[in-house]
């Protein structure tokens, strides 16, 4: 499969099958993406929360594509006011499309619906775990805090292949946090995402690696530049 960032805790999934998975889109506003919105096909849209760097452009995007965005419950029922086409879930609920399981998992972070002019509920911050035919799997976490569920349920439960992981620090985990956060749910590959958008977030990804390095020297860290691709083929990680 192929993963392409396109800044912040934006992401486009391109399966072997060719199903493309675009979560939290923020690209139009987004001062790490060039990439125009218009070129943004995806089967199907994952949002982690309600927050407006993180909706982004979902909206656009499926009325102009029509493909569902999945939410958790209050979120879908906001966007079933706009006539948007949905999927709602909730944290530990999962659902199929197209042959690949998305399941709807904690984070720690506040998630109100504030890009309209009255800010309105918009339920838990999530993350989604995402399964393909083959056992593979990717955990974007979304934005979080460092919390022990990342060891007890993910690592231990679902242990993901690839983890998406913030590093931004002052709205979610630091490099540091990052790193314990990595080795907890001990994946094969773990890519930083959520940092050096803005000022307030900017971070040395080198740093985070040199943690995790030290923390678990068999994790392969990934740093990726925006819009850049990266493919992950499990036969390269196998034990």
């Amino acid at each position: 499969m192929e993963i392409r960032w396109l800044g912040h805790s934006a992401f486009e999934i391109i399966s072997d099958d060719d199903v493309k998975i675009l979560i939290d889109p923020f690209i139009s506003n987004n001062p790490a993406c060039q990439i125009p919105v218009e070129e943004i096909n995806p089967d199907i849209i994952l949002l982690t929360h309600g927050h407006s760097d993180h909706v982004g452009d979902a909206l656009e995007i499926s009325n102009r594509t029509n493909a569902p965005i999945a939410c958790i419950h209050e979120i879908s029922l906001f966007l079933a006011k706009q006539g948007i086409r949905n999927i709602g879930v909730n944290i530990g609920g999962s659902f199929v499309y197209h042959n690949i399981k998305f399941t709807m998992l904690e984070a720690k972070h506040s998630s109100a619906i504030d890009m309209v002019e009255e800010i309105v509920p918009g339920g838990e911050a999530a993350g989604f775990l995402i399964t393909f035919e083959d056992g593979t799997s990717i955990y974007h976490c979304g934005d979080t805090g460092l919390f022990g569920d990342m060891k007890d349920i993910v690592g231990s439960i679902y242990k993901p292949d690839v983890v998406l992981v913030p590093i931004g620090d002052k709205f979610t985990m630091g490099p540091f946090e990052a790193a314990l956060a990595s080795m907890w749910m001990n994946p094969k590959v773990v890519i930083p995402m959520h940092y050096n958008t803005f000022p307030p977030i900017e971070q040395d990804p080198a740093i985070f690696a040199n943690f995790v390095s030290q923390f678990n020297p068999n994790i392969d860290v990934v740093v990726m530049n925006p819009e850049e691709y990266f493919e992950y083929n499990p036969e390269d990680y196998q034990d």
